[in-house]
This record gives structure tokens, sequence and C-alpha cells, in this order.
């Protein structure tokens, strides 16, 4: 394990010893977290910086080195303090299926409160026990199911891409985003001039139009996986 995963393993997972002599530690990870938090929730991931956090607490940055090596391991620890433990009273209720809608849901509001955390969980990373949490907590609703492992894992895999592209589309949209009724929006200008030559995308656009604008691709998206997943454990079983 390189040198860098190694501290982003120490910081997530501890132990962290404390000092047997010396002054009293100003600062803990859990502050240092939260004020990169605070500041990429207002500004976005990108102005994030050692030398901003350090300011925010209202230390030098030479101190906040004390506690956190680089942006790299600062970042790991935020993404895990902002996804957080997966909500025990919301742990268990009903059947899978209700425990994986209720989780995704879960999921969908944790990342529109810190859409930056989609740009910081891309690729193969270490994760904080927080945001494994998530993962047992969808993996263990399927157990019973008679699907394996393998399986589980990938039904919630799939489940975060659906959540984290629904995500991506509303944060494109803007502060106002409903990102459907804006597609539609640019759609429907195409179709008045174009629409003899989409003539079933034409249809469905005006079918559309009278859910009133609502966004209804995250609960069609999110049902349609849970009917996949449906058919699936039915045909084990049988």
């Amino acid at each position: 394990m390189g040198g860098e995963h190694a501290e982003v393993v120490r910081l997530l997972w501890g132990p962290h010893p404390k000092p047997a002599r010396g002054p009293r530690p100003t600062l803990d990870l859990d502050r240092i977290a939260q004020a990169g938090i605070e500041i990429a929730d207002s500004e976005g991931l990108a102005v994030v910086s050692m030398q901003r956090v350090a300011a925010r607490l209202g230390v030098t940055k030479m101190a906040l080195y004390r506690y956190v090596p680089g942006k790299a391991e600062l970042v790991a620890l935020m993404v895990d303090a902002a996804i957080g433990p997966y909500p025990a009273a919301k742990a268990r209720r009903g059947g899978w299926r209700e425990q994986l809608e209720e989780w995704a849901r879960q999921l969908l509001t944790v990342f529109r409160q810190h859409s930056w955390a989609l740009d910081a969980t891309v690729g193969p990373r270490i994760m904080g026990p927080g945001e494994l949490s998530w993962l047992e907590r969808a993996v263990s609703a399927l157990d019973g199911t008679g699907l394996s492992g393998a399986e589980r894992m990938d039904a919630a895999v799939l489940l975060v891409g659906h959540v984290r592209g629904i995500t991506q589309q509303a944060r494109a949209a803007g502060p106002a985003g409903n990102p459907e009724a804006q597609l539609g929006t640019i759609l429907g200008d195409l179709m008045q001039a174009h629409g003899e030559r989409f003539p079933a995308l034409a249809a469905a656009l005006d079918s559309a139009t009278q859910s009133d604008g609502q966004d209804q691709a995250w609960d069609f998206g999110l049902q349609r996986i849970l009917d996949g997943l449906a058919a699936l454990i039915d045909q084990r079983a049988r």
C-alpha cells in the first residue's frame, strides 16, 4: 500500500493516538472535515485547499498539516463525514424492496446536499466506515433473497449509479433545476420545427408535457431497477 493510501487508511479508520505530552490539540479531524465540507457546499470542491480550510478554522496552514498531510487525505475525510453512517432509524423497515427504495432516497438526499461528493467519489479509492455502512446496508437488505453476494453488490452499485446520474443532471440544470422540464422545453422547440422527422419522439414529448414538468426520471428509473431485481429474485425462488 502506497504512503498516501496508508495515510488515508489511518485517518479514516484510526487509531488516532493523542500525544502524551505537549499542548492540548486545538483541532480534531471532525472539525477539519466539517470546515472543508462547508467550503465545498458553498463554493465547490475545486476551491477547497489546505490554506482555505486553515483560514476557516483560524489556524495556520502548517498547524493543519499536523493533522492532515494534504488535500487528498482532506477530501477523503470530507467525503466520509458528508456521507456519514447510514441512518440507523431507516434500517430494516419492510421487505428488501422497501429497504432498498428508502436506501436510495436517503442517498439521493445526501448527494443533493453535497453534490461536490460526486466529483470526489470517482474511481477506485479507499472508503471510510461511514460510506461503507451504506454499502453494508444495501447488501444486507438482500439477505435471504437467493441472490449471490456478487449480485447483491452489483445491485447496490446499480442503485448508486442511478442516484449519481440523477444528481449530476440536477446539478447541471442549476439551482432552479428540473432537468426533465428543461430538456422538455428544448425538445419542444425542436419538435415544433422538425417534429415530422421524429414522430415517435414528438408523440412521447406531447405525452410527457401532461405531467406538468414533473421530474419523473428518478422514480421511474428506481422502480424499474427494483422490478428487475424482483424478477431475478422470483426466478431464483422457482
